[in-house]
């Protein structure tokens, strides 16, 4: 199976992985990026966006089977050329953001819609699949925390609160995060540094999630976060802001918090440093591993050309009695 997928960001580490992760069942991409300079400060111009219609025309007639658009303001461009099916996946900013009145209007128009919550589908109000990113378990694992430590040169003796984002990003209210550490810092027995870490290596993000304490999430608004299913996925506890799907991945998840005010931040993960231990939240990942979602995509991906399609597919594990 041939996929021309569209991306307003080529470099997220989870669509690369969801990517590479079906290349390795049979399906194969294209990968068409909007043209134009993106960072945390600084978005595309409408331009940019217009010149990626042609562009998107143009390729969509080179023999694909399939096109795949990676977030909202790529659905418009998708429904433009009108040879192949689409499956539009919405990552939470481009239906909660400004982007959200046009995601609305161009979504019952796909073939396919996939969110990653189940409140992203009652916000778009339309069908659609709920599957959000998966893990790769292989990657991200339990390991030793004071190896971990002396890897990436964190003291062994401290409290370390990772924030995994970069300050920049407004979305991810980093200065919340560091005020609350702040306060931590003055309730708990040993000095307590909140650890910024981003643009690093992702094959790294584990070590730095096994050498950590906990993960603080101060998000004003998010989708499925990643960080938080990988934090499982190593058995990092994490206390949260009670938003996108971190209530539902973190059920019965111990220890871990999820809070809806300031104070709450603070005495979760005063309790959680205290505690010292590592969460169970490995089997919770399990959940939204990359074979668990990748399987499910496919069937999407089955639906939307209206036949089967001939990719790997495990074999379902026999269960030992």
């Amino acid at each position: 199976m041939d996929v021309l997928a569209l991306t307003t960001y080529d470099d997220a580490p989870f669509m690369d992985q969801q990517i590479t992760a079906l290349e390795r069942r049979g399906v194969s991409f294209e990968r068409l990026t909007v043209p134009g300079q993106v960072s945390a400060s600084e978005s595309r111009s409408p331009s940019d966006y217009l010149r990626y219609f042609p562009q998107v025309i143009r390729e969509a007639r080179n023999g694909y089977d399939l096109l795949h658009a990676h977030y909202g303001l790529t659905a418009p461009m998708a429904l433009a050329q009108r040879r192949l099916p689409v499956v539009l996946t919405l990552w939470g900013t481009d239906l909660n953001g400004p982007a959200g009145p046009l995601t609305r209007v161009c979504a019952p128009r796909c073939d396919e819609v996939v969110v990653m919550t189940d409140g992203m589908k009652r916000t778009l109000g339309s069908d659609c699949t709920v599957i959000p990113f998966g893990i790769d378990l292989d990657l991200f694992r339990p390991r030793d925390r004071e190896r971990a430590r002396a890897r990436v040169g964190w003291a062994a003796d401290e409290h370390h609160v990772l924030f995994p984002y970069s300050p920049e990003r407004t979305v991810k209210n980093y200065p919340r995060a560091k005020q609350i550490v702040a306060a931590v810092d003055h309730h708990v027995d040993r000095p307590v540094n909140l650890q910024v870490v981003h643009g690093v290596d992702h094959e790294t993000v584990p070590t730095y999630m096994n050498a950590a304490d906990a993960l603080l999430l101060t998000s004003d608004s998010e989708g499925s976060p990643t960080s938080v299913k990988e934090a499982l996925a190593c058995n990092l506890p994490v206390v949260s802001l009670d938003v996108g799907d971190v209530r539902q991945r973190l059920a019965g998840v111990e220890p871990s918090r999820v809070a809806t005010s300031d104070g709450e931040l603070v005495r979760s993960l005063v309790e959680v440093l205290e505690r010292g231990d590592r969460s169970n939240g490995r089997a919770a990942a399990e959940k939204v591993s990359q074979s668990v979602t990748i399987d499910r995509l496919l069937d999407v991906y089955e639906r939307a050309v209206g036949h089967e399609i001939d990719v790997e597919r495990p074999e379902p594990a026999v269960r030992r009695r």
